[in-house]
C-alpha cells in the first residue's frame, strides 16, 4: 500500500485569509500556472488570459476572495510574504488599469470582471473546487491547465490527480491511526517523536523545530492582532469584530504592549471556569476575525478552521503552564500527524465533506495535541481525537453569503472548547474500554461526507445560507 508522505509544513501553511481552499489554493494554482508558462518559455507570448471557476469555487468564490487571490498569484505575489495591507490597493489598481503583469514580468490586458468567469452551474468530476487557466498566444495558439484546490491549501494539477502521493521513504510510514499506534507500541516513542523522525527525512531536526516555531509565531501574532483590532468585517454582512471588546473586558483595564505581556496578564488574571472559557472563545474569535479580514493566518488544517488550534495551544500556555518552546513544538507536531491521517482517510475540504472536514478535523487535531502535552498515553491521544470528531460528525458548511463569517467564526470557538473537553475525557478514561476507534470515526466521517447533500458543502445553497434573510451592503 502506498503511503502518502505529508509533512508538518504541508498541514500548517502560512498564508492569507479567508479560505485555504478558496483563497490560498487558487493563489497557489495561479502561481503554478505562471511557473508553467515560464517553463514552457511562452510567458512573453501571452496576449490574453481567461480564468474559469467551477463548482464551489464559483458559488462562494466572491465571498472567499477567490478572484482576488488569483489576481495576486498571477501577478507573482506570494501569500507567505505579500503585505496584506497592500491587497486592496493592488486589486484596485488592476481593476482601474485593466492590466495585469503576469509573474511580475509580462503585462497583458486583463479585465477581472470579464476575464474571471464564475461558472456556478458547472462542476468538474474530480473535486468541487476546480479552476482552469486559458491563455491565447501571439500565434493564436491556446494553452490551458486545470487545477483542483482540495482543501488546506493543497493543490493538484488535473494530470496529476491519480498520482498525488509523495514518493518519500519515511522511517514510519503512516496512513491510519492503527499504523501510528503500531509504530508507537513497537518503538516506545511518543507520537511527536515519531513525527519528528519522519520529518528528519526532509530536513534536520533543528530546521524542523525552527520552522514549527515560525508557524507558532504567525499563529500567535494573528491571535494577538485580532484581539486588538476593531471594526466591521469586510464583505457586506456588517459583522462586528467581537474579540476586541471581549479581550478588553477580560483584561480589566490592563495595558499590554506585546504578546508576552498579554499572555502574562491572562495567566495571572484568574482561573475560574467562566474566565478560562471566555478566553478560549476570545482566542478563537480573534484568529478567525483576522482570517475574515484577509489577514495573515496559518492553515490548521484550513483557514476556515484556523482558530481552533491556536486557541487550544494558547489555553495550554496560559492555563496549563505550557509556555515552553519544546512543548509547543510537540503540540504542533502531534496535531499535524492527526490532521494528515484525516486527509488520507477522508478529507479536509468543506467542499467535499462539509464543516466536519474543517472544524471537526481541527478539533480532533487540537484534542490529540493537548492530550499529548498533558502527559496522555499514545492511545489516550488517539482517543481524544476520536471523541472530538465523533461529536462533529455531519456538521454542514453553509456560510451566509459565501463569507467565512457566519457561522464560521463562532464555530471555531465551539471546536476549541470541544477539543479541550475531548482531551479531558480521554485523560480520565481507559482506552481499553473504548467502543469507537479513531479509524472508525474517520471512515464514518468520509461515508457521511459522501452521503451529504452538496448544498451543505460550501455552496451557500442550503442551511443558514438560505434561511437567514440578510441583504448585503456593498461587497
Amino acid at each position: 500500500m502506498n503511503h502518502e508522505a505529508i509533512s508538518v509544513f504541508d498541514m500548517f501553511k502560512i498564508g492569507v485569509g479567508p479560505s485555504s481552499s478558496h483563497t490560498l489554493g487558487p493563489w497557489r494554482a495561479a502561481q503554478a500556472f505562471t511557473a508553467k508558462l515560464i517553463e514552457k518559455n511562452i510567458l512573453q507570448q501571452v496576449i490574453a488570459l481567461q480564468v474559469l471557476l467551477y463548482g464551489s469555487l464559483a458559488k462562494t468564490g466572491h465571498g472567499h476572495g477567490t478572484d482576488i487571490a488569483i489576481q495576486l498569484g498571477l501577478s507573482g505575489d506570494d501569500p507567505v510574504t505579500f503585505d496584506v495591507d497592500n491587497i486592496n490597493p493592488k486589486i484596485a489598481d488592476i481593476k482601474a488599469m485593466n492590466k495585469l503583469v503576469l509573474a511580475g514580468r509580462h503585462e497583458i490586458e486583463f479585465n477581472p470582471i470579464e476575464d474571471i468567469e464564475f461558472l456556478v452551474a458547472e462542476s468538474l468530476p474530480y473535486h468541487p473546487n476546480a479552476l482552469t487557466f486559458l491563455v491565447t498566444l501571439r500565434n493564436n495558439e491556446n494553452f490551458a491547465e486545470t487545477y483542483y484546490s482540495i482543501g488546506g491549501g493543497f493543490v493538484i494539477k488535473e494530470a496529476d490527480t491519480g498520482t498525488d502521493a509523495q514518493q518519500v521513504n519515511l522511517p514510519f510510514p503512516i496512513n491510519t491511526a492503527d499504523e501510528l499506534l503500531h509504530w508507537a507500541r513497537s518503538t516506545g516513542l511518543s507520537i511527536h517523536e515519531i513525527v519528528m523522525e519522519n520529518e528528519n527525512t526532509w530536513r534536520s531536526e533543528s530546521e524542523t523545530k525552527m520552522g514549527v516555531l515560525e508557524i507558532w509565531n504567525v499563529m500567535k501574532s494573528c491571535m494577538y492582532r485580532g484581539c486588538y483590532a476593531q471594526g466591521i468585517l469586510p464583505g457586506g454582512l456588517d459583522v462586528k469584530r467581537r474579540a476586541y471588546d471581549l479581550n478588553k473586558r477580560l483584561l480589566g483595564g490592563k495595558e499590554c504592549i506585546n504578546y508576552d505581556e498579554w499572555t502574562y496578564a491572562i495567566k495571572n488574571g484568574g482561573s475560574g471556569f467562566n474566565y478560562i472559557l471566555d478566553w478560549v472563545s476570545c482566542f478563537a474569535l480573534a484568529v478567525n476575525e483576522e482570517n475574515a479580514s484577509f489577514g495573515r493566518v496559518v492553515t490548521a488544517p484550513t483557514n476556515g478552521a484556523a482558530g481552533v488550534i491556536p486557541a487550544v495551544l494558547q489555553y495550554y500556555i496560559c492555563f496549563c503552564d505550557g509556555n515552553d518552546e519544546e512543548m509547543i513544538i510537540n503540540f504542533l507536531l502531534t496535531a499535524s500527524e492527526i490532521g494528515s491521517i484525516f486527509k488520507k482517510g477522508a478529507t479536509i475540504s468543506a467542499a467535499m465533506g462539509g464543516c466536519q472536514a474543517e472544524i471537526g478535523v481541527s478539533s480532533a487535531m487540537a484534542a490529540a495535541a493537548l492530550t499529548e502535552c498533558l502527559g496522555g498515553t499514545q492511545r489516550q491521544v488517539l482517543m481524544a481525537a476520536e471523541i472530538a470528531m465523533e461529536h462533529h460528525l455531519g456538521l454542514t458548511c453553509d456560510p451566509i453569503a459565501g463569507l467565512v463569517q457566519i457561522p464560521c467564526i463562532e464555530r471555531n470557538t465551539m471546536g476549541a472548547i470541544k477539543a479541550i473537553t475531548a482531551s479531558q475525557l480521554a485523560l480520565q478514561s481507559t482506552p481499553d474500554f473504548a467502543k469507537v476507534s479513531l479509524d472508525a470515526v474517520i471512515k464514518t466521517m468520509w461515508q457521511t461526507a459522501l452521503d451529504m447533500n452538496s448544498k451543505y458543502k460550501e455552496t451557500s445553497d442550503g442551511g443558514l445560507a438560505i434561511n437567514i434573510p440578510i441583504s448585503l451592503s456593498e461587497c
